[in-house]
């Protein structure tokens, strides 16, 4: 797929919505493209240039800046390993040697199904639960090799497809609420759902119309199912935390 589809291109158009300048919206229109292809594919990009009145060169150029980007296919679940301080003394550099082991890749490698990409990050800001590691920026702290076995045996099996989105998603609930730029009153139908100024009712909705858990704590159930086969650490290994107050992308 490669221009925004007719739903998603309704998205960014109401985003447009919300600002004075079409081109200040060009962030949140990128992650609507990204969702939708899981990257930035070059049609895309220009369709995006056309949509804010900007060259694709402009397009590209912020894109390229953000990291959170990918301007060439990724796999389904982008796996993001922090081997920053923190997480380095708690053994991710063991833990990224036995990832790379176990998917046949290196860091910015894609596994051969197209299931996982990998990553060596820095500072992922769950240093109380390291070694941390995020899928699709779902945070999974405490991991070990065996844990991440597991995980990954979940993942491939679909098992948390609730909890953890393809890769691009990165949120799962629809705005339902807002203003459109120098309008007065909150805009029906901003959103996509017609729920204007009384949008609570369908804020936990997701852009499909399905239901979606607002909690914080997305991830939790996700990180307890890879941990199943798995001991808690011991004392002296730090205890287990499950680390869900900090994951803010539902």
């Amino acid at each position: 797929m490669a221009r925004l589809t007719h739903d998603n291109l309704l998205r960014a158009r109401s985003l447009v919505a919300l600002y004075p300048q079409e081109r200040s919206a060009l962030i949140p229109v990128l992650h609507v493209l990204q969702e939708q292809d899981g990257y930035l594919s070059p049609d895309g990009i220009e369709h995006v240039a056309e949509l804010l009145d900007l060259t694709p060169a402009e397009v590209r150029g912020t894109a390229s800046f953000y990291d959170m980007f990918h301007l060439e296919p990724v796999g389904k679940y982008l796996v993001a390993v922090c081997t920053n301080v923190a997480c380095m003394l708690e053994g991710a550099y063991e833990l990224l040697e036995h990832m790379e082991e176990s998917l046949g890749v290196h860091p910015g490698g894609t596994t051969e199904d197209g299931a996982f990409t990998l990553e060596d990050a820095e500072c992922l800001a769950l240093c109380a639960n390291g070694p941390c590691v995020t899928v699709n920026w779902r945070y999974f702290g405490d991991m070990t090799p065996a844990r991440w076995d597991s995980l990954a045996a979940d993942l491939r099996a679909g098992r948390l497809d609730d909890e953890v989105p393809p890769h691009g998603t990165l949120c799962r609930v629809r705005r339902a609420v807002g203003l459109m730029a120098g309008a007065g009153a909150p805009a029906d139908g901003v959103g996509g759902d017609g729920a204007g100024g009384n949008g609570a009712k369908n804020a936990t909705l997701d852009d499909h119309g399905r239901p979606v858990e607002l909690g914080t704590s997305r991830t939790t159930p996700a990180v307890n199912s890879s941990l199943r086969a798995t001991p808690p650490r011991g004392p002296q290994e730090g205890g287990h935390h499950e680390g869900g107050d900090e994951e803010d992308g539902r």
